[in-house]
């Protein structure tokens, strides 16, 4: 696959100073970065991202995430390798990412179940990080950006 062009947001100089701000702010909220790494990995795997999953994976393995972990992402219900927050954080990433799915988008079971391992901060790096996430997957659809190619 062929990308249309460049990643738009490398050819906006104000858009990378505006996304790397967001990428700093949901940083350093306190939220564990594998948590970020996985709900980042989970959204762009029911996209169908191949950029963000391929980096993101990458990346994890570079941080030392291990292949069982990275290989159950897409399954994390039908395994143990993921601790009760990280269940939560990954099944709100689920449900912020599918938006139209259901009428009540993130209901307040999925909701509560976050709150209950994460502290405000920390809530809000989770959501601006899916939200951010989202909005890679989408730049990347429509330019069809190739796994694999670094961008910015």
């Amino acid at each position: 696959m062929q990308s249309r062009m460049t990643n738009p947001a490398a050819l906006l100089p104000d858009a990378v100073k505006g996304i790397n701000l967001i990428y700093k702010a949901a940083h350093s909220a306190g939220l564990a970065k594998s948590t970020l790494d996985l709900v980042h990995l989970r959204a762009s795997q029911i996209n169908g991202c191949s950029a963000c999953v391929d980096s993101g994976a990458r990346g994890m393995r570079q941080a030392g995430e291990t292949d069982e972990r990275l290989f159950a992402v897409a399954a994390w219900r039908e395994t143990d390798y993921f601790t009760e927050a990280e269940r939560a954080a990954l099944e709100l990433a689920e449900h912020a990412t599918r938006l139209a799915d259901r009428g009540d988008a993130v209901p307040d079971p999925v909701w509560e179940a976050a709150a209950k391992h994460f502290g405000e901060a920390e809530l809000a790096a989770l959501v601006l990080w899916i939200a951010t996430t989202n909005f890679f997957n989408r730049i990347n659809a429509v330019t069809r950006q190739p796994a694999g190619q670094n961008w910015g």
